[in-house]
């Protein structure tokens, strides 16, 4: 074998492997080759050990530090628990009684704290928890403030008995009228002497006219009160109802105004529905009244009206008197309809015009129901009303004492309605008169509250605004 590898190995080519001739004890190149890959692989492993050794020692240490980690964060959560178990509470008597009756949810340990939203000692708002939660009407009475609510609950009952009796106070008539006492005539002395009506309704004492335009525009509403305005509306109406009784002026010497208040109506048919020729008397039954009708006639230059006390139902003047006998809401005031249909008659010239408007109620039949008849009664006698009659039972009266008279009657209920809250929204709009004299704010609230009801009254048809026309036969 060895002469085989020797024989091989010098017949190499000596180009690869030259031989140096220096030395006999030179190695050989092959082996020396070899000896080298072979130092490097070891060298090449050891580093790759070294590596691996590495690797796996700074992998051990990870692992080292999570598992400390972990362990760190398991001690805390153990010491947070044992904190949060060291700091319960122990349940209070009235908490075990409840789980006694179960009341409690058995996975509830701990009484839950309300946020729900509190009012007067109560929780007006629960929180979606509260919603949620089995337990929520044993702890929302547990958390009630039984002290305050009780307060609560016996100011509320005060109040809502209070609102009540008041209510009743209001709905009780205060003004109601007494035959042979001079309701009538006590109640418009006050009223002169407070002022009150006069501002807000001038000088004519009942309601205005409102024409198709008027209301289209919403005349006499709380925003329209402003298209006309409340004293104007009268001052049309005595227009219009001149023009109603077709009375020529021409013709027209003597006036009567039978219940004329402070004399709007007579002042202005004597200065221009009729003008200076005519002469004009108004008749009332409130000394104050009377007073006051003639100051203003003084202060406006007219001397062709002129007012004195006098009762409509017994008349000292004689017969045939008056051309014209004009009665613009005075016959809601009369106790004895019939006689007040009677005198007018009969202080009329023949052939004169005696011309009507009143406050009516409906035409019977259909009987009136057990609730009309209360909301009339009302409206009797919270402004000394004796009773009203229909505008068709005027007729009546007339027909029955002058026989053969012409009779017109009509019904003004669309002109006229809107003045009832016109009045109202006029003093809201100026409360200044009212709020200044405190001794007179619950009677103008009960004034208030009776014109909202003579609107309802007659808007629901109970109620009718009468105009009558009559020429004497």
């Amino acid at each position: 074998m060895r002469s085989l590898l020797q024989i091989t190995i010098t017949s190499q080519p000596s180009f690869i492997f030259p031989q140096s001739s220096s030395s006999s004890n030179a190695k050989n190149p092959i082996l020396t080759t070899f000896s080298k890959n072979r130092r490097r692989q070891r060298t090449r492993r050891r580093r790759n050990g070294t590596v691996a050794v590495t690797a796996a020692l700074r992998g051990a240490d990870r692992n080292n530090n999570t598992e400390n980690k972990s362990n760190n964060n398991n001690v805390i959560q153990i010491e947070q628990k044992q904190q949060n178990d060291s700091n319960l509470k122990p349940l209070s008597i009235d908490t075990l009684q409840s789980e006694a009756l179960g009341q409690l949810s058995s996975s509830s340990s701990s009484t839950t704290e309300l946020t729900g939203k509190k009012f007067a000692g109560f929780i007006a708002v629960p929180s979606h928890a509260q919603a949620n939660s089995r337990s929520f009407i044993a702890e929302y009475c547990r958390n009630i403030n039984h002290a305050l609510q009780a307060a609560y609950s016996f100011g509320g009952i005060l109040l809502a008995a209070s609102l009540v009796k008041f209510k009743n106070v209001l709905d009780t008539p205060s003004r109601t009228y007494v035959e042979g006492e001079n309701t009538v005539g006590n109640e418009y002395d006050a009223w002169t002497k407070e002022e009150i009506l006069e501002y807000y309704w001038g000088e004519h004492i009942h309601l205005g006219y409102y024409n198709d335009e008027d209301l289209a525009k919403g005349a006499g509403t709380l925003l329209g009160h402003k298209v006309k305005d409340f004293i104007e509306a009268k001052e049309d109406f005595v227009d219009e109802m001149f023009k109603f009784s077709k009375a020529e002026k021409s013709k027209v010497t003597s006036v009567l105004d039978v219940g004329c208040g402070i004399g709007g109506s007579s002042r202005r048919l004597a200065s221009k529905c009729i003008g200076n020729e005519a002469q004009v008397t108004g008749i009332t039954l409130s000394q104050e009244q009377a007073k006051r009708a003639n100051e203003l006639a003084k202060s406006q230059n007219i001397p062709n009206a002129k007012f004195e006390v006098m009762d409509a139902l017994n008349m000292s003047f004689a017969d045939n008197s008056f051309d014209l006998v004009w009665a613009c809401e005075s016959g809601e005031h009369m106790p004895d309809k019939k006689k007040y249909v009677e005198e007018m008659i009969r202080v009329l010239k023949p052939g004169g015009t005696l011309v009507l408007a009143t406050w009516c109620q409906r035409e019977t039949p259909p009987a009136l129901t057990k609730v009309e008849k209360s909301q009339l009664q009302f409206l009797y006698d919270e402004w000394a009303h004796p009773y009203f009659i229909s505008i068709q039972e005027y007729g009546r009266l007339v027909e029955a004492c002058n026989p053969g008279a012409t009779v017109t009657l009509d019904d003004w209920t669309k002109q006229t309605i809107v003045s009832w809250r016109h009045s109202i929204w006029a003093g809201v709009y100026d409360p200044l008169p009212v709020f200044t004299r405190p001794k007179i704010w619950y009677k103008t609230l009960r004034d208030i509250i009776c014109l909202e009801r003579m609107q309802r009254a007659f808007k629901r048809k109970l109620m009718i605004y009468g105009m009558m026309r009559v020429v004497k036969k």
